[in-house]
C-alpha cells in the first residue's frame, strides 16, 4: 500500500501481521529488544525485515539497521530510507542516495488524536485549516492525520539536514484528490510542508517539503520523497 505513495526510484515493502521466523534480526538488532514485550519484538522484527527486503531490492548488502543519533536507523553506504509501524501495519522504503536525497514515512490509525494533544502539535492555522478540511471530508480523522505527516517530515528533515524540528518548526496544509470513484474506499491526497523559519541559520536548507498520503483500511499513511 505504501508504494502508492513513492516514485519508482524508491522501494517500498509493507506488511499487515508479524510472522517471525528464526534469523529475521542481526545480533545487534536483537539485542535492542532483547527485553522488550512481546508485541514489540514482533513488529520490530517485521518492520525490520521490510527493510532488509527493500534493500535487497536495491542490491544492497545484508546489514544490520541500528540507531544513530537521536534514534535514527543508519541505512548502508549508498542508501537511505525510512520505517513506521503502527497496530496492523509495518512498512519499510529504501532507495539509492544519488536517485533520492531524503525520505521520510509514516503510518497511523485513523483514529482522533486523544484529548489535549491537537494543541500541542498543530498551530492555530492548521487547527483552522483541519477543521475546514473535516467539513469537506468527515471520514478522515484529519487530526492524527496531522500527526502522521509531521512525522514524515521530522523523519525525512533530521536525517538530511542532522537538524532536529520540533511539532511548531513546520506549518502544514493538506489537499485532497479529486475524481475517485464512489466504490473506492480510498482517500488520498498532497501535502505541504512549510519549514519554519524559512531561512535556518547555518547553510541552505529546504524551506519546503512536499508529499502525499492516502486513507485505506483504517490506516492513514504519509510520505515524502525529495529527489
Amino acid at each position: 500500500m505504501i508504494e502508492r505513495l513513492v516514485p519508482e526510484s524508491v522501494v517500498a515493502v509493507d506488511a499487515f501481521e508479524d510472522v517471525v521466523e528464526p534469523g529475521d534480526l542481526h545480533p545487534a538488532e536483537s539485542a535492542l529488544i532483547a527485553k522488550a514485550v512481546d508485541s514489540r519484538r514482533r513488529e520490530f522484527t517485521t518492520a525490520r525485515r521490510c527493510a532488509r527486503q527493500a534493500l535487497a531490492a536495491l542490491g544492497a548488502p545484508a546489514a544490520p539497521l541500528l540507531p544513530g543519533a537521536h534514534g535514527a536507523p543508519v541505512w548502508p553506504e549508498g542508501t537511505l530510507g525510512s520505517i513506521t509501524h503502527c497496530a496492523g501495519f509495518r512498512a519499510a522504503v529504501a532507495a539509492r542516495s544519488p536517485d533520492v536525497a531524503a525520505l521520510g514515512i509514516d503510518a497511523e490509525p485513523n483514529e482522533p488524536v486523544p484529548d489535549g494533544v491537537l494543541g500541542a502539535i498543530a498551530l492555530p492555522g492548521e487547527q483552522r485549516h483541519l477543521r475546514e478540511l473535516s467539513r469537506v471530508e468527515p471520514e478522515v480523522r484529519w487530526d492524527r492525520l496531522l500527526f502522521s505527516a509531521k512525522e514524515a517530515v521530522y523523519k525525512t528533515w533530521y536525517p538530511w539536514t542532522g537538524r532536529r524540528l520540533r511539532f511548531e518548526d513546520a506549518a502544514l496544509t493538506f489537499t485532497l484528490d479529486e475524481g475517485a470513484d464512489d466504490s473506492d474506499s480510498r482517500l488520498g491526497g498532497a501535502f505541504t510542508a512549510r519549514i519554519l523559519p524559512l531561512a535556518p541559520p547555518g547553510g541552505d536548507l529546504p524551506a519546503r517539503l512536499e508529499g502525499r498520503w492516502l486513507a485505506e483500511r483504517g490506516l492513514l499513511l504519509t510520505a515524502i520523497t525529495v529527489v
